[in-house]
Order: C-alpha cells, then sequence, then structure tokens
C-alpha cells in the first residue's frame, strides 16, 4: 500500500470510528489490516461498516485501557485479599471502557436498533473460588445500547419480562416486534483470564464482544457452566458420512476412530486434546483426562508449543483455544487439535458461534455450579426433576449411594431452576448455538482486542512503542471472513490524564477525587447509573424508573466498607445538589 493509499485508510477509519476515539482522547496514528479474504469484513457482516468497524475499536480500546491502567501484574506476590481486589480493579477497567465504547457507538447504529447484553462473564465464582474471589464487575443481562428513546422502550420491556409473570419469551419478542424495533444480542466477556491478568502472565488477557443479528433466547441473568466438545469439522462430516455421531456425548473411543478413519496411519499422540487442569477441577474432570490418556491421545499441558511458537496453557481460558482446532500436517506427520471439558456459559456461547465463523463444530450441555461430580454424573443431574419426589435419592444415586445432606439438595434444584428459568434446554441430547436463537439463519460477528500475546493465534498484546504510543491488535471475524487489524494509538493527554478517561467515576471518587469540587454534567447521571449497574449490581433493586442502591446487601470482601461509605456520600451529594438529573437514583 502506497503512502497516499495509507493516509486515506487510515482517515476513513478515525472518521469511522471518531466516536469511541473521541471518548478516549485517542489519535489513531496508522491502521493495518490483514484480511483472510479479498474484501473487508464489514462486506460479509450484517452490521454497517462504521459499526463494525467501531466494534474493533472498541475492543482495542478495553485491551488498551486495561492494560494501561488494570493494576497489569499487581497481584503478584500480594495476600489473597489483595490479589482478588487486583483481579476486580481490573474487571472494573475493562467493563467499564467496553460499556463506554458501546454507548458511544450507538450513534452509528440505524434509529431503530438496539444492542443488548445477553449473557456476560464476570458475576459468578469460577472452580475453587469463593465469591469474594470470583464475583466480579461485569456487563450482564438486559444491558441496553441505543439511541436514548429506543433504549427506554427496550429497558421497559425488558423489565416486564424480569419481573411481570406471564410476560414471557413469546410476549418480548412481540413487544419488540409491534414497535418496530431491532435488538441485536451480545455475549460479553471484557476481561478473559483475570488471574493470568492479575499476575502479568505475558499470554492470554483478551477483550470479547460477540454481536448477533438477533437476542440470545435468554431470559435471566444466567451464568453457569457448559460442558463443551469442539472439533474439526471435516472429521465430523466424515463421520456423519459414515453414519456416526460425533458430539459430547459421544465416547472418546468413538471419536479417536473418527479421526483415524479421516487420517489413516496418524499417531494417537497427534491428537492433541485441549482441557482445562489443576486440582480444583479434578472432580468434574479427572476421568475425562484418564478416558483420553488411556486412548493413547495426547492431553495438553501446561508449555506445550503450539503451531504459533509460544506456550499454551491449561489453567484457564476456554474461548481462545478454539481458534486452534484444526487439523495440520508436519513433519511429525498429521495433527488434530480438538478442545474437550467445560466452560462459563458467556465464552461456551461465544466458542460455539464460532462454529459459523471457523470451520469446527461445538456441542454443550448444561452443568451445575458445583465441582464433585463427573461429567457424566452431572449430565445426567441436569436432566432431573428437581420437584418429584425421588429428587435427592436420585441425586445420592449419582453420588455412589452416600448420604447427601440437604443443603446439597437445596443447591441442586436451584441450579435446574435457574436454566429452566432462563430457558437454558435441559431436554436435548445437547446444545448447539442454534439452539440459542429463534431463527437458525443466524448471524454473528466475533471482535477480540489482545491485552496479551496469544498462543493460539499468535496475535500480539498490546504492545508501547514510545512514550504516549502503542500498537494494539484487534481481530474481526464473521461467517466466511476475517481480519487482524492493529490500531498505532497516540494518548492526546498526559498518561495521568488519561487514566481519568478510562476510569469509571466510582473508582475516582473511591480514589479520593473530591466529587464535591468536579465540575458536573449532565452526562454524569448516566455514566453513575451504568457504573452502578456493572459494579454493585447485587446491591441495586429497580422499581419502576427509579434505582434504589442497598449498601447493605454488598459484603466487605466484594467491596470494603470504606469504599462503599465513599461511593454513598457521593451519591447523596448529587441526588441532594442535582436532584433533576438524579431523580432515578434514592439510597436505602
Amino acid at each position: 500500500m502506497n503512502d497516499v493509499a495509507r493516509r486515506n485508510q487510515v482517515a476513513q477509519w478515525a472518521f469511522d470510528t471518531r466516536p469511541v476515539l473521541g471518548r478516549f482522547h485517542l489519535w489513531l496514528e496508522d491502521v493495518e489490516v490483514e484480511r483472510a479474504q479479498e474484501d473487508p469484513v464489514s462486506a460479509h457482516s450484517f452490521t454497517p461498516r462504521a459499526t463494525a468497524r467501531c466494534l474493533a475499536m472498541t475492543a482495542a480500546t478495553t485491551a488498551l485501557g486495561a492494560r494501561l491502567f488494570g493494576q497489569f501484574g499487581e497481584g503478584v506476590g500480594v495476600d489473597k485479599h489483595t490479589f482478588n481486589q487486583v483481579k476486580k480493579a481490573a474487571d472494573a477497567i475493562s467493563a467499564y471502557v467496553m460499556s463506554e465504547g458501546l454507548w458511544y457507538l450507538t450513534r452509528e447504529l440505524p434509529e431503530n436498533h438496539a444492542l443488548m447484553v445477553s449473557l456476560g462473564e464476570g458475576l459468578m465464582p469460577k472452580a475453587g473460588e469463593t465469591p469474594e474471589m470470583g464475583s466480579n464487575p461485569l456487563l450482564g443481562f438486559g444491558r441496553v445500547y441505543a439511541r436514548p428513546q429506543v433504549a427506554r422502550a427496550i429497558d421497559g420491556i425488558v423489565h416486564r419480562l424480569l419481573n411481570e409473570g406471564g410476560f414471557g419469551w413469546p410476549q418480548f419478542r412481540e413487544a419488540l416486534k409491534s414497535r418496530g424495533l431491532t435488538v441485536w444480542g451480545a455475549a460479553v466477556d471484557t476481561l478473559e483470564n483475570t488471574s493470568r491478568f492479575a499476575e502479568g502472565k505475558s499470554t492470554g488477557p483478551m477483550a470479547i464482544l460477540h454481536l448477533f443479528d438477533a437476542p440470545l433466547r435468554v431470559t435471566r441473568p444466567y451464568e453457569a457452566y457448559m460442558a463443551c466438545l469442539t472439533l474439526p469439522r471435516r472429521i465430523v462430516k466424515a463421520a456423519a458420512e459414515r453414519s456416526v455421531l460425533l458430539d459430547f456425548c459421544t465416547p472418546r473411543a468413538r471419536i479417536v476412530e473418527a479421526i483415524e478413519a479421516s487420517f489413516p496411519g496418524i499417531p494417537r499422540k497427534n491428537i492433541h486434546v485441549w482441557t482445562l487442569s489443576g486440582k480444583s477441577r479434578a472432580g468434574r474432570l479427572s476421568k475425562l483426562w484418564e478416558e483420553w490418556r488411556a486412548l493413547g491421545a495426547h492431553v495438553v499441558e501446561d508449555g506445550w508449543i503450539a503451531p504459533t511458537g509460544l506456550p499454551v496453557f491449561t489453567d484457564s481460558g476456554t474461548y481462545a483455544p478454539t481458534c486452534l482446532c484444526r487439523c495440520w500436517s508436519d513433519a511429525e506427520g498429521d495433527h488434530v487439535f480438538l478442545c474437550d471439558g467445560y466452560a462459563a456459559t458467556a465464552e461456551a456461547l461465544q466458542a460455539a458461534s464460532l462454529s459459523q465463523v471457523f470451520d469446527v463444530e461445538v456441542s454443550m450441555a448444561p452443568l451445575s455450579p458445583k465441582f464433585e461430580l463427573p461429567l457424566a454424573e452431572e449430565y445426567q443431574l441436569m436432566r432431573l426433576d428437581p420437584h418429584g419426589a425421588d429428587f435427592k435419592a436420585k441425586l445420592a444415586g449419582l453420588y455412589g449411594g452416600k448420604p447427601i445432606d440437604d443443603a446439597l439438595v437445596t443447591t441442586y434444584a436451584s441450579a435446574i431452576d435457574e436454566a429452566e428459568q432462563s430457558l437454558i434446554p435441559l431436554e436435548k441430547r445437547v446444545l448447539y448455538a442454534d439452539d440459542f436463537f429463534d431463527e437458525r439463519a443466524w448471524r454473528v460477528l466475533s471482535c477480540t482486542g489482545y491485552m496479551c500475546d496469544d498462543p493460539y493465534t499468535g496475535m500480539k498484546g498490546v504492545q508501547q512503542l514510545a512514550e504516549n504510543r502503542y500498537r494494539v491488535t484487534a481481530r474481526l471475524a464473521t461467517h466466511n471472513a476475517s481480519s487482524d487489524i492493529h490500531f498505532t494509538f497516540r494518548l492526546l493527554e498526559t498518561l495521568e490524564e488519561t487514566r481519568l478517561c478510562f476510569s469509571p467515576l466510582l473508582t475516582r471518587f473511591i480514589s479520593g477525587v473530591d466529587f464535591s469540587q468536579r465540575p458536573v454534567k449532565v452526562s454524569d447521571s448516566g455514566r453513575i447509573r451504568n457504573e452502578l449497574q456493572t459494579m454493585l449490581s447485587q446491591a441495586l433493586e429497580h422499581d419502576g424508573d427509579r434505582v434504589v442502591v442497598h449498601f447493605d446487601r454488598v459484603q466487605d470482601d466484594l467491596m470494603p466498607r470504606a469504599d462503599r461509605e465513599r461511593i454513598r456520600e457521593a451519591l447523596l451529594w448529587y441526588r441532594k445538589h442535582h436532584p433533576v438529573w438524579f431523580s432515578w437514583l434514592e439510597v436505602a
């Protein structure tokens, strides 16, 4: 590309993404686009070009903001409580930046369109984590981004879906249709691999947003786990031609046979199975590990060198390995890489939707939040009737007949109830991404921003080129098209001034900024409401247009008492001195 063409490309990107660039005070110095096809991703996407580019820019700015201001690596050598607070700070920054990016790009949406978060990652503790360790700021169900009138209309419909008996999914869809509104659903994980981020690991952390051309068929804030099996599609298709079904329920010996039928003579050690590892996951996954090893397959270990030349990790990160699920050949013969095990719900659905982008097949099955039973027993458990008279007896049978207490029975029954209330299909053999949409012809636009290097694709993380100059990589992918986009940013302010642009107001108040001396804008009302939903969702009670904040619902381990008191003081001050702008706010 000659200089004139490059300048024109940068100018066009800067124009299309000006809402996001302006919000974060960034100057776009350069754009390098590497396409997997001749035409741009926007030519294949259901979104307008400017929206697709703003989404890529949002992913990139989320990666940049988190890496610069999310306390990257500050969890090394600290006590557990401090480590958890570092994780929360990182999640707060990433969730805030992505939320702000989505809000500002709404001016690029068609007038009757909205983006609604259907699944979010961060609310639930992971394996081995207590609530204060794993419950983090997030973008969760029902968060709507649109022009103000559209957003208010859809917020009202979502409120009815959550609170009004008899107003279910059919009524929700009909209410949107009768108003002529189009809702694009989203599955969001603003900071994948949060623990690795806090530990300052050189690989893994990234920001992920999947946008769909229809809302996901989910009716509640739902975050649990999904069993997942991801296979290269050519193997699944070849097996289907021989009338062999390959999905999560298929015995792994049958999968190995199908691989060997597609690649005669392949050494079984070249069948690479990526799955999560670690002591906390042994109860759920140890039988799966043993099954694959008994077959002679290679269960990928920490430090295994991927074809990209980078070492992989198995302590977390179930989304990114999907990008490496494929077949290849080298001096050692044919190789097949697949993923098995489980993932959090948002990550599982995001990975499953990649089946429409990359050449893979992903099958899933709902799991409970407990990590005591092997996958096979978990699968049976989630298909039981939690209100049946024999539920406890059947549950005891899955535990090998040993006595179980009523608290455990209640935990499992609640897990099944929550899945049913959220419309997660429990009766099917396995789930596919199609099962989360009313229409089979759905489309997806995947947006990823890389904070650190990614061993599965070889993408580079945030790189500092000079003082206040950074190179950030994002990937856009949709059906039959993908692009790797390398942005070069220059900060328009000093690093400390830029920190304010990337930091939530409430976080700034906690750090000592005097809210009573700060110039107040009408936009502060929306920003604070948004931040409360992200950082303190468990403390909020929605009463019509009002939001009541109950600070007594927030445990000290989730947010220190002094921080809660500082936020409380700020909210009371805003409510007193700007009652019109903050008429929606009430502090209990």
